[in-house]
């Protein structure tokens, strides 16, 4: 099965004529127990940084500080992510999840957009309730949800490799698969990390045409 295509400078919509490119900022809100879901939040961090005028932020949700939640309300964009834990989001990002209620009464994350990813040792572990969790989190807020927008990689043909994006047939989020008894300096392995690179990337190009689209309208409104 052929891979997604590499994204391409082309991919970045240009600003309107006579604007300058307005940077968007991405941030990658996470909590890792082990350091494997750190490994991959720092790739969606390199994709979202791989689309000039996109900039990543991670954002470790363990400690909920004031500087957290300021720099998330700054973002154009929040991508999510957690291990998932017998079947479910960790208990640290939950309580950051539960934390965010105030901001959610406020409408504070309203109509930025939103991603999520997530890492378990099982091959399946349920990874698609966590990040169903994690989507059902981003409705609430009012986000706008980008998928993973990737087909199934490796079994789904017998002719699939697992060094295929998307191995493990996600399509809410990014996927990866971390073995209990390797460390995060060995997993996940190279094929989840780019499916998370991946996202990261696909989450900037998105943020960036959303942006591009709101300045044009405002030089519209303002020549009429």
């Amino acid at each position: 099965m052929p891979e997604a295509r590499t994204p391409t400078q082309s991919d970045t919509p240009p600003a309107p004529a006579g604007a300058a490119p307005t940077p968007v900022s991405v941030a990658i809100a996470y909590h890792s127990g082990y350091g494997h879901t750190a490994r991959q939040a720092a790739a969606v961090a390199a994709g979202v940084d791989s689309v000039p005028g996109a900039a990543a932020d991670l954002r470790d949700v363990t400690t909920l500080d004031a500087e957290l939640w300021a720099a998330l309300e700054a973002a154009d964009a929040i991508v999510f992510g957690s291990p998932t834990y017998m079947g479910a989001t960790s208990a640290v990002f939950q309580r950051f999840a539960e934390a965010s209620s105030a901001i959610w009464a406020a409408r504070g994350w309203q109509d930025k957009l939103a991603a999520g990813f997530t890492n378990s040792a099982g091959l399946n572990g349920n990874k698609d309730n966590a990040l169903l969790s994690i989507a059902v989190l981003a409705g609430q807020h009012g986000m706008h949800w980008v998928s993973l927008g990737l087909l199934p990689g490796w079994i789904y043909t017998s002719t699939g490799s697992p060094d295929e994006l998307n191995r493990l047939g996600g399509f809410l989020g990014a996927m990866a698969q971390s073995p209990a008894d390797l460390g995060p300096d060995r997993t996940p392995g190279e094929s989840d990390l780019r499916t998370a690179h991946h996202l990261g990337a696909r989450v900037a190009r998105t943020a960036l045409r959303l942006a591009h689209g709101r300045e044009a309208a405002a030089h519209l409104a303002a020549a009429a």
